[in-house]
Order: C-alpha cells, then structure tokens, then sequence
C-alpha cells in the first residue's frame, strides 16, 4: 500500500492545564471544538496530513497534560525533542483570544516574550477557530526548513531513497552508539 504522505514530523503541545492545548488539537485535527472537556491524562496524540511547498506531512500531534503530577510522564514523549539537528522550532501560542474579558497575558507581553525567544507568536482560538490551521502550518514550515537539505528531494517526484531514510531514521532506536542522532520532531 502506497503512502499518503511524503515526511513524518513529531509536534509537541507543551502549556499549563486548562489553557486548551487539547481544543487547539481536536479543532486542527477534526474541526470540532467541545467546550466541556476533560484534562489530559499522561500524554494523547492526533494525526493530520497537509501539504506545505509541495510536501505532504503527516503530522502527529501529542498533547501533553499540563499538570504537576504527570511531567514525568509527559517529559519521556518529548525528550528526543533534544536530537533535533537544528534544534528545536517552536511557535508561542496565546489560546482563548475570544474570551478577551477573561485575557491574563496582553498580545504585547506574548509579541515580547515570543521575540526575546526568537519564536513566531499566534492568537488562537480553539472556539472560534481563530489562527489554528495558520499557527500549526508555521510551525510546519518552520520544521520543513530546518530539515530543507534532507528534503530537497521531494518537491519534485518522490524519490524512495529519501523516503527511505527518513523511515530508517524513525526506527532507530535512541542512545545506541552506532547511529546517528536525529528526529524529525
């Protein structure tokens, strides 16, 4: 059976319970939004495909619980996060812009905060749909880019070499000291 998809990347949903990491993923991935929702326990995952600059990624989704007592969980799925050749992209998100009478962080403190990290800063909200395929599309690109000289190879015909390796890569495992470091995160 044939893929559906070009590249395979890892994205982490990282922030404090209750900020709506999981409405972020439920209105990316099925385009539902439900109010009354429980808090993650551990870790959850989603899978959606899209196409940036000619490549279809498939991305896989964990969102994380945001509580105390399950970081030691929640930092195994996001440890191999360190591996990442050009280090880790991320984008900062303010989620819940349409409950504005509730704001705790003003647009300028997240545009500051986003800035002295170096990050793009989106306004989301899960609700209203607001910036959601926008922020997880950057952030997409961003990945892409970092990864650019691995992927020269398929904005043109599919080339199962290439294809190939980044199956490999999946599969190898961490730690061992014959393999090369790396993840598609």
């Amino acid at each position: 059976m044939a893929k559906q998809y070009d590249v395979l990347f890892r994205l982490l949903l990282l922030g404090d319970s209750g900020v709506g990491k999981t409405c972020l993923l439920c209105r990316f991935t099925d385009n539902q939004f439900h109010p009354a929702h429980i808090s993650t326990i551990g870790v959850d995952f989603k899978m959606k495909t899209i196409e940036v600059d000619g490549i279809k990624v498939r991305i896989q989704i964990w969102d994380t619980a945001g509580q105390e007592r399950y970081q030691t969980i929640t930092k195994q799925y996001y440890r191999r996060a360190q591996y990442a050749p050009d280090g880790v992209q991320k984008i900062l998100i303010g989620n819940k812009a349409d409950e504005e009478h509730k704001r705790q962080v003003a647009r300028e403190q997240g545009l500051q905060l986003a800035r002295e990290y170096g990050m793009d800063f989106y306004e989301t909200s899960a609700c209203s749909n607001l910036n959601i395929k926008e922020s997880f599309t950057r952030l997409t690109e961003l990945v892409l880019q970092a990864h650019r000289k691995e992927l020269e190879g398929l904005r043109g015909p599919p080339r199962a070499p290439t294809l190939a390796g980044l199956e490999e890569d999946e599969q190898q495992p961490l730690g061992s000291e014959d393999t090369p470091k790396s993840c598609w995160c």
